[in-house]
């Protein structure tokens, strides 16, 4: 729990916004889109409330350099409560860091309560992972090494594509069928799983469910009820002093993982405020991100 190593990272990062397009060999698609903005929904997200940027989910890839690549791609979810998006710290500085350890990142912008509520931020997530799986070759990723990872509220959003990446209401009649949604890997930092009791954050909870949710969408919102054998294996971490997202929502998602059977790596670390990110000013809460490599590498997604 307490390693000196320092992570340091350098290289040159190639930015391209990529996202949906109707058919043809995906090594083109990647290529006309290359440096372009692309919304998840070409045709506009289901249930859109309007045409305004809030209204049209994207991803943006963040490439390792030239050679280092080593077939594994992770999406990268960020936190806000489900009401805004923590872009640097919890976005591009994570999508950055994974594409230094030769990961292709993929930044995920989903839509946001309270213009949208569930299912929209779960169609967003799932519907990234496809468009990742189904353009695997050409961004030279292995279609079985797609991961995903959440903090806060994107930890949830992160938790739902692991638990729910088959629920009808994360599907959309006619993109991508035969694509499964499912992540193969998921890491959540500091997430919000529970819904409805002492525990749940509730902006998270008002943002993505309203005011007043039916009590069957809280309890199948609470994604440590929804774990299955079939949860992908799940790195997570999070701290003593967090009083915003408490450590049992870690703790009962980890418990619900072992009793599935699901290979977890729990990790929670006595100091650290909510929302630190990396941590890159911590010397002993920065090393989260070394025992996630480390688990990583155990499971054959790093060299």
């Amino acid at each position: 729990m307490l390693p000196t190593m320092r992570l340091t990272a350098a290289l040159t990062l190639v930015f391209v916004l990529v996202g949906a397009a109707s058919d043809g060999a995906a090594a083109q698609r990647l290529a006309a889109s290359d440096g372009a903005a692309i919304p998840l929904w070409p045709d506009g997200a289901p249930g859109a409330a309007g045409s305004d940027p809030q209204d049209r989910p994207q991803l943006a890839v963040v490439r390792p350099d030239d050679g280092k690549a080593n077939g594994t791609a992770i999406v990268v979810c960020p936190g806000g409560a489900y009401g805004r998006l923590a872009m640097g710290h919890e976005g591009w500085d994570v999508a950055r860091l994974f594409a230094s350890r030769g990961v292709t990142a993929f930044l995920l912008t989903y839509r946001l309560g309270a213009r949208y509520h569930h299912p929209a931020m779960l169609q967003d997530v799932l519907q990234a992972i496809r468009i990742v799986r189904r353009d695997a070759a050409g961004y030279g990723v292995r279609p079985e090494r797609i991961g995903i990872i959440g903090f806060s509220a994107g930890g949830h959003l992160s938790s739902s594509a692991a638990t729910l990446f088959d629920a009808p209401e994360g599907r959309v009649p006619g993109v991508s069928p035969d694509v499964s949604a499912r992540p193969d890997f998921a890491v959540l930092a500091y997430p919000v799983i529970v819904m409805g009791e002492a525990i749940t954050h509730a902006g998270s909870q008002r943002n993505l469910l309203g005011e007043e949710p039916a009590p069957d969408l809280v309890e199948r919102l609470s994604t440590d009820r929804q774990v299955t054998s079939r949860t992908p294996p799940t790195f997570l971490f999070h701290t003593d002093e967090d009083t915003s997202v408490p450590p049992e929502n870690s703790v009962r998602f980890y418990l619900a993982l072992r009793k599935a059977g699901v290979p977890a790596e729990l990790h929670v670390y006595e100091r650290g405020r909510h929302g630190v990110g990396l941590a890159p000013a911590d010397p002993v809460l920065r090393t989260w991100t070394d025992r996630m490599f480390d688990w990583m590498r155990g499971r054959g997604l790093l060299p």
